[in-house]
C-alpha cells in the first residue's frame, strides 16, 4: 500500500482569528479599566475601551457574567506569571520574609480587580468561584511553604490564609492608610507571630 501522505498543516480560519482577536481586545479592555479605577465599567465603556461595537461584545459574551469569567482567568493567569516560587527548605525566617514581600507585591497588583470583584461578587457565583480559587491557592501555598509550623493545625492555617488575602491587605492600605512598605511590615509581624512557636 503507499504510504499516507502527510496531512497539511491545519490553517486557523481568517473570520475565527478575528473573532479571537476581538474576544481578547474585549477582556484586555475589561481588564484595563478596571485598573484605570473604573470599578464598574459598563458594556458600552469596555466595547469603546476595546475599538468594538456593542453588539459584537454581546455576540462574544452572552451577558456580563461570563466576561467576568474571562477576565478572572486573564487575571489568575497574569498572577500566576507575576508569582516566584519560594525555596521550602530556607530557613523559617528567610522564607517568611520572602513569603510576606511576594504577598505584598501581588496583592498591590490584583488590588484594583480585587476592589471591583467586591462590588459584584455577592450577585456573582463566577467571582464567587474565584475567591474561592485564590483562597485555595493560597492555602497551598502556605501548607507547602510552612509544613512543619502548620502540620495539622487547621485552626493556624485558616488565621495564615486570612491574614494573606485581599481583604486584610485592603484593611492595612484602605482602611488605615498604610503605604505597601508600612503593610507589608504589618503583615510579616502577623505571619511570623503566628507561626513562631512561643
Amino acid at each position: 500500500m503507499p504510504a499516507a501522505s502527510p496531512r497539511p498543516p491545519q490553517r486557523i480560519d481568517g473570520r475565527t482569528a478575528r473573532s479571537e482577536r476581538t474576544r481578547a481586545a474585549i477582556v484586555d479592555a475589561h481588564v484595563t479599566l478596571i485598573r484605570e479605577g473604573d470599578l464598574r465599567p459598563t458594556a458600552d465603556r469596555i466595547a469603546k475601551q476595546a475599538g468594538v461595537s456593542l453588539r459584537a461584545l454581546w455576540s462574544h459574551f452572552a451577558d456580563m457574567e461570563a466576561l467576568f469569567a474571562a477576565s478572572g482567568q486573564q487575571i489568575l493567569d497574569q498572577r500566576d506569571e507575576a508569582h516566584e516560587p519560594i525555596p521550602a527548605d530556607l530557613p523559617l525566617e528567610r522564607r517568611i520574609d520572602a513569603y510576606c514581600h511576594q504577598r505584598a507585591r501581588l496583592l498591590e497588583q490584583i488590588a484594583p480587580a480585587a476592589k471591583a470583584s467586591a462590588l459584584k461578587e455577592p450577585f456573582s457565583q463566577t467571582l464567587q468561584s474565584y475567591r474561592r480559587t485564590h483562597i485555595n491557592r493560597v492555602r497551598a501555598e502556605l501548607q507547602t511553604l510552612f509544613p512543619d509550623a502548620i502540620g495539622t493545625d487547621e485552626a493556624l492555617l485558616n488565621a495564615l490564609t486570612a491574614a494573606s488575602m485581599w481583604p486584610s491587605w485592603g484593611t492595612l492600605r484602605d482602611g488605615m492608610g498604610l503605604d505597601p512598605d508600612a503593610a507589608r511590615a504589618a503583615l510579616t509581624r502577623t505571619i511570623t507571630t503566628l507561626l513562631t512557636p512561643r
